[in-house]
């Protein structure tokens, strides 16, 4: 089956644009024709063109990569209301009309040309898999099968808008830090290569000994002013190696495993993650999914190799016959309130209230945790930064208090 772009008048005379398989163009032409469409244009091409006819704009799906995290809860919120006042067709191309993004734009444009083919939404967005990975199109297709997909849409558009929300906080809260690091770097750096050294030139006439501090300094100063282009690019190959080297899954398995057993930050990486599955799995057992379908698809979202690998032992123990809380217990990689609750949720029938009420609590203990290692963090930066600072200071005005013994007068 080939794939033709097309340009139509259908019988209400509005123009559409989109795409069709059929075997031949004359079999294009034939489907076409029995939709009462006027055909303007036919072309065969591959799926580039398709989204090119569906955006209606030459070129635009070369740059059209995939709907970010706020894009893709943004479109959930809105399908899920507006899908309870219009058809779906019409739905996608109220959304797609009125996106700002012109690369959003010619994806969803994509996806509605695939419901205008008369293919069910899942499968319409399998045309743009980067933006719509398989746990939400595995959702969208659990809504369409149960006649329930406003609602699922709307549990959808809340674990994402919930999601962004836990992102934007870890952001915001590293942002100031960070910040305040490379500002702080920047200025210490600034005075040792271009202050220091014409400060010290003072000093090179003197008939004694120069205080350690202020050699130190010298020492680190000259260094900095004369290898400072090496160190830069010995900085760049660190970073170019260590992001190649986490590409390799065993070097990924070991540095993820070293992080989980990082003081605090251990924690922290094993609680939002935590938090991330079983909202999830919680959406995803109120879709009606099943709960091993669940485990497989959500272990695809977890960054750290090793609960990855935990989650993957977690489905196939699940898969045979096990409890979800039992498999959780075993692993040993997630936190004790996720296993209580789930266990508890397991004995009482409300496995999915009880996960999502884990979710609640986890992100707001780690919303409490954050909040206090920024508090703590922020001044710390500042009290090293500054003696640092200092020290460059004192070691400038040490041989000037004692330039009467260093001159010899």
């Amino acid at each position: 089956m080939a794939r033709f772009a097309y340009h139509v008048i259908d019988p209400k005379g509005a123009e559409r644009r989109g795409a069709i398989e059929a075997a031949t163009e004359a079999a294009a032409r034939d489907k076409l024709a029995a939709r009462e469409w006027f055909v303007v244009a036919l072309n065969a091409d591959a799926a580039a063109s398709a989204r090119r006819a569906a955006s209606g704009t030459t070129g635009l799906a070369l740059f059209a990569t995939k709907l970010s995290a706020k894009q893709l809860a943004l479109f959930t919120r809105q399908l899920s209301s507006l899908m309870v006042v219009s058809p779906l067709e019409e739905t996608l191309r109220t959304i797609a009309r009125q996106t700002e993004k012109p690369k959003a734009q010619a994806i969803l444009s994509n996806v509605h040309a695939g419901i205008v083919e008369g293919l069910p939404l899942a499968e319409a967005m399998r045309r743009e898999e980067p933006s719509f990975p398989p746990i939400y199109r595995a959702m969208i297709a659990a809504g369409e099968n149960s006649g329930s997909l406003p609602a699922i849409a709307d549990r959808l558009a809340d674990m994402l808008e919930r999601q962004a929300q836990v992102r934007g906080k870890i952001v915001a809260a590293l942002a100031y830090p960070i910040v305040l690091s490379v500002v702080a770097i920047a200025v210490v750096t600034g005075l040792m290569i271009s202050v220091v050294p014409r400060v010290v030139e003072q000093f090179d006439n003197a008939s004694r000994q120069l205080p350690m501090l202020t050699r130190v300094v010298i020492g680190i100063s000259q260094f900095l002013s004369t290898w400072w282009w090496a160190l830069l690019a010995l900085f760049a190959l660190a970073v170019v190696g260590f992001v190649r080297s986490l590409r390799n899954p065993a070097f990924k398995l070991r540095f993820d495993a070293a992080l989980l057993r990082l003081p605090f930050v251990g924690k922290l990486i094993r609680d939002v993650h935590a938090a991330s599955l079983a909202r999830t799995l919680s959406t995803m057992i109120e879709a009606r999914l099943p709960l091993v379908d669940g485990l497989r698809l959500a272990t695809r979202t977890v960054s750290n190799a090793v609960q990855a690998q935990s989650l993957a032992q977690i489905s196939e123990k699940v898969r045979a016959g096990g409890s979800l809380s039992t498999a959780l217990r075993e692993a040993g990689t997630f936190p004790p309130l996720l296993v209580y609750l789930a266990a508890s949720g397991e004995a009482a029938g409300q496995l999915g209230t009880m996960l999502e009420r884990a979710a609640d609590y986890l992100e707001r203990e780690f919303e409490a945790f954050t909040a206090a290692a920024m508090a703590l963090l922020e001044p710390a930066i500042i009290v090293v930064m500054g003696t640092m600072v200092a020290l460059i200071i004192l070691a400038i005005l040490l041989p000037i208090l004692q330039l009467q013994n260093l001159t010899g007068l």
